[in-house]
């Protein structure tokens, strides 16, 4: 299989520069968050094994959950990004659902990985995520403000059934009464209802799910590690039926695949009738790294899209504004069709606008929020 981001690659006698954080390297190996022995190197952890103590190559075809002890779980975002929210947590560096255009791919080639397969298969496990941020929270210089989650890699990807971070980060967050968001594809999710709701009677709260498109046979070709559509949407049902409410990313809409008329009408029925507070429309963006993997998928699934694709991002990670306008106003068009027009609360402190920042500096800071 070809691989993107070659120069990030190592050679095997090179030691990534986060390879001392790693637990059993170095150190008396821990068994995280008192999960049951044994757990053997080589069985399963979510589709995911342990690696040997000694370095890890990239680029090879090894899946692998890379256990860590993290120094720092809230992670500031930088002063001239353009997102309505300062602190992000992330337990989890790359992502199983393997989302053929996820804009994250790139921060993999930060560990000395690779933007492609490795931020498939080589998950970096923040196992003392919990912990560090129930310390970072009392800090007498921490002043309570909303934690935004999911807005790099998915907090409940696989992995997380096996490590169940989330749950004591949640808890974190609830006893502090401290607000935050959660954008996720993951139904496990639903493990954490009894959680989340107790936070919201504290706190505020706000749960999103991204469906870009209810198409199955799309969503197996791009999304392939993903609950289906349909699952997802049931997550939204849930948390509607529990008082909390869940708004929905519709994203990313893909050109020439998710952006017809009809199939935007069926996505937005879909997430009406699951009784979403609220619906937002994100048309695909290609940053480095992620455009690279995503246009060797053009090339092997849907080679006769590679001229419209190569049209629409010539000038870079946005489509057109004329492209953007039309398809927005065909997701408002549904929206008023299907009663979605005025959201049934206000949106949450994490909702970005549509349009793309103007330059392209502009365009690297404005993170987005979706698992795009």
């Amino acid at each position: 299989m070809n691989r993107v981001d070659k120069e990030s690659k190592l050679c095997s006698n090179e030691v990534m520069r986060w390879e001392e954080q790693r637990v059993g390297v170095g150190r008396v190996a821990e068994l995280p968050l008192g999960l049951p022995e044994p757990v053997e190197r080589g069985s399963g952890r979510a589709g995911l094994r342990l690696p040997e103590p000694v370095p890890i190559e990239a680029g090879t075809e090894e899946a692998y959950a890379i256990e860590i002890h993290a120094k720092s779980v809230l992670n500031r975002v930088p002063g001239e990004s353009q997102v309505p929210f300062r602190w992000t947590v992330n337990p989890y560096r790359g992502c199983t659902h393997a989302c053929i255009y996820c804009f994250a791919r790139r921060t993999h080639t930060y560990l000395d990985l690779d933007a492609g397969h490795d931020f498939d298969s080589k998950i970096v496990v923040k196992v003392n995520a919990g912990t560090l941020l129930r310390k970072e929270l009392t800090s007498p210089r921490w002043t309570g403000e909303p934690i935004a989650m999911g807005t790099n890699t998915d907090p409940y990807q696989r992995a997380e059934g096996r490590y169940r971070l989330m749950r004591e980060i949640l808890a974190a967050l609830r006893d502090h009464a401290n607000p935050f968001s959660i954008l996720t594809k993951g139904t496990l999710i639903l493990r954490d209802l009894d959680l989340i709701t107790e936070a919201a009677q504290r706190t505020r709260v706000s749960v999103a799910v991204s469906v870009g498109s209810v198409d199955e046979a799309l969503w197996r070709a791009v999304e392939p590690g993903t609950p289906s559509p349909l699952r997802r949407l049931d997550v939204v049902r849930r948390f509607t039926e529990a008082g909390i409410g869940c708004s929905v990313l519709m994203a990313p809409i893909l050109p020439g695949l998710s952006d017809s008329a009809a199939e935007i009408d069926r996505t937005v029925a879909a997430i009406a009738e699951a009784g979403a507070t609220s619906l937002t429309p994100l048309i695909l963006h290609l940053r480095p790294g992620a455009r690279e993997w995503y246009h060797e998928w053009l090339r092997g699934q849907r080679p006769e899209l590679l001229p419209l694709y190569e049209r629409l991002y010539r000038n870079g990670a946005y489509a057109p504004k004329s492209y953007q306008r039309e398809v927005m106003h065909l997701v408002e068009q549904a929206k008023r069709r299907h009663g979605l027009a005025h959201p049934q609360r206000p949106e949450n402190f994490r909702t970005q606008q549509h349009d793309p920042p103007q330059s392209d500096a502009d365009r690297d800071r404005a993170r987005q929020l979706a698992l795009l």
